[in-house]
C-alpha cells in the first residue's frame, strides 16, 4: 500500500497508462496488483511463471501478464520505447533498470525490494530526459501518519476473501523446506508462518 500511495502522491491516475508491477505473483506483489486493479488501473503483472500463474494474477486484477525475461534478461540502452505511466518494484537490478527506461515521461517508480539484486545498472537519463522519478518504499521506518495511512487504506480496500485466496499459513518447524522453495521460485502469493504450530 505504500507503493500504491507513492505512485499516487505523484499524481498518477488510472487514465495515464499501464502500471506495472514485477515480482507480481510473490506477496507484496499480488497484494499491488488487487490494490491498484481495484483503484481503477490498468495492470501488467511480470512472473517468472507466467504460465503457471497467469490465471492467478488475472483474477486479483491484472489485465496483461509479461514474462520476466522481458525485462531481467540484460540491461537495455539507458532510454528504451514508453510502456509504463508508473510501476511498482519488487526485483531491483537490471529489471528494475529495463523498467526505469521504459516509463513514459513524467512516470513514478515505487521500489520496494530486490529480489534480482542491489545494484542498479542505469543512468541517469530516465531521471533527467523523462523527469522520471525512482520512489524508495521503507516500511520499517515510515512515520507514523504514513503508516496509519497505508493502514487504513489497507482495511478498506483489501478484501479479506482477497487476502485469504493468495495467503499460505505455515507452521514455524516448516519455515525451513518452505524457505527453499520460496528461493526456488516454487511459491507464490504471502506466506504466513503460524509460530504455535
Amino acid at each position: 500500500m505504500l507503493a500504491v500511495l507513492s505512485l499516487e502522491d505523484a499524481g498518477l491516475t488510472p487514465d495515464a497508462g499501464d502500471v506495472l508491477v514485477t515480482g507480481a505473483s510473490g506477496g507484496a506483489g499480488s497484494v499491488a496488483v488487487a490494490l491498484l486493479a481495484g483503484r481503477g488501473f490498468r495492470v501488467l503483472a511480470s512472473t517468472g511463471r507466467s504460465a503457471e500463474n497467469g490465471e492467478y494474477l488475472r483474477e486479483l486484477g491484472a489485465a496483461e501478464v509479461m514474462d520476466r525475461r522481458e525485462l531481467s534478461e540484460e540491461p537495455g540502452r539507458p532510454l528504451q520505447s514508453q510502456r509504463f505511466a508508473g510501476a511498482i518494484d519488487g526485483v531491483g537490478s537490471t529489471t528494475l533498470a529495463n523498467v526505469l527506461a521504459q516509463t513514459s515521461w513524467g512516470g513514478t517508480v515505487a521500489a520496494y525490494g530486490l529480489a534480482q539484486g542491489p545494484d542498479l545498472p542505469t543512468t541517469v537519463l530516465p531521471f533527467i530526459l523523462r523527469g522520471v522519478t525512482l520512489a524508495g518504499i521503507n516500511s520499517v521506518e515510515c512515520p507514523l501518519p504514513l503508516r496509519e495511512r497505508a493502514w487504513e487504506a489497507l482495511a478498506r480496500e483489501l478484501d479479506g476473501d482477497v487476502l485469504d485466496s493468495m495467503t499460505t499459513s505455515i507452521g514455524l518447524s516448516e519455515t525451513i523446506g518452505y524457505a527453499e522453495r520460496i528461493l526456488a521460485g516454487e511459491v507464490r502469493g504471502r506466506t504466513v508462518v503460524e509460530v504455535t504450530q
